[in-house]
Order: structure tokens, then sequence, then C-alpha cells
């Protein structure tokens, strides 16, 4: 059999074998037990992921791919005596799962052909359960690749670089084109990688700085003194000449810093 991709689950399949494991690939050797694969389709990422991993758990909301799936990789075709622990398929959704409870607080790579349409959800999604998440990679719109992975300076550097890159180093790794996918998707993919830094915790209030940092990008146009009124900026901290900048100017470490300001202005509550 084969599986029918679905528009409104977004999928494309990828086709090109040298790709898929490429992607494979693309995970570093840390050796953690589990890895977590996001939307595998018809499973080509997946032969992959099982050649060299320990423990490999998929996740497909589509039930006909699980299907699929299942009838493809039956576990006497992996040939480990651990196999019911090995290769794990989940019927579900990823914005739904309660990563702690579902991988008992063990450390989880993500790895995936994304959905374009889910899959800065599932960034955030990895961000936010970043303590069990150490590495994360796979392919996304390129457009939406290179966003994450972008420095300070650039117009397509904004919420979703800053608040990744707080937390993970992102690297963008290769483009893929769309004739590699059936049915092939409008625009060209990009494959980036991000591996969460040593300290993952920030030095001031987190929703603080979420809320300063989505606000600032809210009116990217702005100057930070008039986008970021709504958090009632003291007259003398608004002649901090960092005020006078533009979101786009600003690293994550000056991020960091402005929250702190804004936290000691005493009105980062309002």
């Amino acid at each position: 059999m084969s599986v029918r991709a679905k528009k409104h689950l977004g999928q494309h399949f990828l086709t090109d074998e040298n790709i898929a494991k490429k992607i494979a690939d693309s995970l570093t050797e840390q050796g953690y037990d589990n890895v977590l694969e996001i939307g595998p389709g018809m499973g080509v990422l997946t032969k992959y992921l099982l050649e060299k991993r320990p423990k490999v758990t998929v996740m497909e909301l589509d039930s006909e791919s699980v299907t699929y799936l299942q009838e493809t990789f039956p576990l006497e075709h992996i040939k480990l005596d651990t196999s019911a622990e090995k290769f794990t398929i989940v019927e579900g959704d990823f914005l739904k799962q309660n990563l702690k409870t579902f991988f008992s607080g063990n450390q989880v790579a993500i790895i995936g052909n994304f959905p374009y349409n889910i899959s800065s959800q599932i960034v955030f999604k990895a961000i936010e359960n970043r303590e069990f998440v150490p590495e994360f990679s796979g392919m996304f719109q390129k457009e939406v690749a290179q966003r994450i992975a972008e420095k300070k300076g650039s117009k397509t550097y904004g919420i979703l670089s800053v608040l990744t890159q707080a937390f993970y180093d992102a690297e963008y790794l290769f483009t893929v084109p769309p004739t590699v996918f059936n049915p092939p998707p409008k625009v060209d993919s990009g494959v980036i990688r991000l591996i969460r830094k040593e300290n993952y915790t920030l030095p001031v209030d987190e929703a603080l700085f979420f809320r300063v940092v989505k606000t600032a990008f809210n009116q990217r146009r702005k100057m930070l003194r008039s986008s970021l009124k709504s958090f009632n900026l003291s007259v003398t901290l608004k002649e901090d000449p960092i005020f006078a900048m533009r979101p786009e100017q600003l690293s994550v470490q000056d991020f960091v810093d402005l929250t702190s300001k804004i936290a000691n202005n005493g009105t980062g509550n309002h």
C-alpha cells in the first residue's frame, strides 16, 4: 500500500533517499536514549533512524500513515532482542502530548520532516520542554528555517529567532528543492539543527522575556520606546540608548538586558 498525501495535514512525502539519510545523520552522536520523529508519513526517514538509534518513537496524526508504518516496519524486521522498546509507533498529535510524562523525564532528541502549517508551533513546544530536548533537527519551509537560525540585523530575524536562540545554538544545514517531494510543495525547504546551550535558563523572568520579545517585534519598524510603551516605561528608562533601537538590531543578550531593565523599572507586571 501507499499513503495519499492529505492537504489539511500539510503532508509532502520526501522521496529522495539521500536527503532522508542526510536528515537522519544531522543528529549528533550524543547517544540520547530516545529519538522522536514527528510526522513520519511513509517512513523514508524512519528506516535510517532505526539503523543508528537505540530507541525510536514515531508520532503520526494520520491513521492511514500509522497503518502503513505498522505494516512496513513490523517488529520482527527490527533485529534486536529489545524490539518492543526499540521502536514505538504512536498515533497522536505531538502538540497535545505531555513530553515529560511520555518519556518519563528522559532526554529525547526530536527530528522530522515537519508539516509547514505547524512547524513553528513544534519549535515552541520543544522550547517549552527544553529540559528534556537537548537536540532538535529537521526540515521546514526554507524561510522558516532561515528565520530560526538568522542573526540580528536581518529582516528575517524575529520572534522565532530570538526565542529559539535564547536556549539553543541554531545552524542552517542545507536547502532541499521541491522536486524531491510527492506532492511537491511550492517552495524550497531547509534543514536546521538546534543544540541546547549548556546554560539553558535565563537570568531574568522568562515569561517577561517572552512578552518583551513578542511585543517588540509586533511593531518591528518602530523604535523600542514606542513599541514597548505598554510596559509603562519611566521617563528616565526611555532615555536609555537601547530604547532608540529597533528590535532586529538587538542580540539575544541585548533582549535579556532589556528585560532586566524593564523588570527593574518596577513595571514589568503592567
